[in-house]
């Protein structure tokens, strides 16, 4: 089910690409009722997201389009498969770009995010997005990560409680601020940010429900984790902080619950995906 603000943003993005005089170059040289079909192929290996997303890009610009969709979002695809399958008038080329950016962009997120993951295996750390998304299209962003086999952090600013170094400053009473924040939000999770064992200590004694251990070296964060498995078992540790495909497996060996990473997000490469023409 594609929600409401889905489906705005793709009509923005189709005012964006038409302008006023729309597609041009397709009313020049195709025949008014030209018929056309085609297959959205994928060139190279990765994990498929954002079918729906571009089909109903297709059916918005051409209302009698035909779209098959053959690879599910969260299918893995290798180059030469065929993601979709679609006939239609001569706008089918009007919706190209546009269905093939959010195609691309959501693809290039799950297959990124499904690489984190399958480096977690074995362990018990699960990886996570943040908010380090591209305006707009957020819902659309963590929607990618999950079919990657990744998980959500917090959606916004409104659904958790995520206090970092610079919401306090020196003598800052973090308890307090923690049972302020239970009285006047029930039920959503506070999470306090750490770059020390001082101020683990001060997250837990405040009872935090998770621990962010924030850009500490292996060492740093082997002594934290285990201070806090110690102290607080039921506490869930999150790892932050310049976490890369070649450094992950090793943060996760060391035992947290989560692993958080912005690059999932704000910096995945598009998977490459066209569209052939066919007679």
């Amino acid at each position: 089910m594609i929600s409401k603000s889905a489906r705005a943003l793709i009509r923005l993005a189709l005012r964006e690409d038409l302008g006023a005089r729309g597609d041009v170059t397709t009313k020049l040289f195709l025949p008014t009722l030209a018929r056309l079909k085609g297959r959205i192929i994928a060139k190279q290996a990765g994990v498929v997201c954002g079918t729906e997303i571009a089909a109903l890009v297709f059916k918005i610009v051409d209302q009698r389009a035909k779209i098959s969709i053959l690879k599910r979002d969260g299918s893995r695809v290798r180059p030469g498969d065929a993601v979709m399958r679609l006939s239609g008038g001569r706008s089918l080329l009007t919706a190209e770009r546009t269905a093939l950016n959010f195609l691309q962009r959501l693809s290039g997120v799950a297959t990124l995010t499904s690489a984190y993951a399958a480096r977690l295996k074995g362990t018990r750390a699960r990886i996570y997005d943040t908010r380090k998304t591209l305006p707009g299209w957020r819902e659309l962003d963590k929607c990618a990560v999950r079919c990657g086999g990744g998980r959500n952090h917090r959606f916004g600013l409104y659904d958790a409680v995520l206090l970092k170094d610079n919401h306090w400053a020196e003598g800052t009473d973090i308890e307090a601020a923690v049972r302020k924040a239970r009285r006047r939000y029930p039920g959503i999770a506070v999470e306090l940010e750490a770059a020390d064992l001082r101020q683990v200590e001060s997250a837990l004694a405040a009872g935090a429900d998770i621990v962010l251990l924030d850009n500490m070296s292996l060492a740093r964060l082997r002594r934290a984790i285990r201070f806090i498995r110690s102290w607080s078992p039921k506490t869930q540790i999150e790892v932050s902080g310049n976490v890369s495909l070649s450094t992950i497996r090793a943060i996760a060996k060391l035992g947290p619950d989560r692993i958080s990473v912005g690059r999932l997000t704000h910096s995945a490469p598009a998977l490459d995906l066209s569209l052939e023409i066919s007679a």
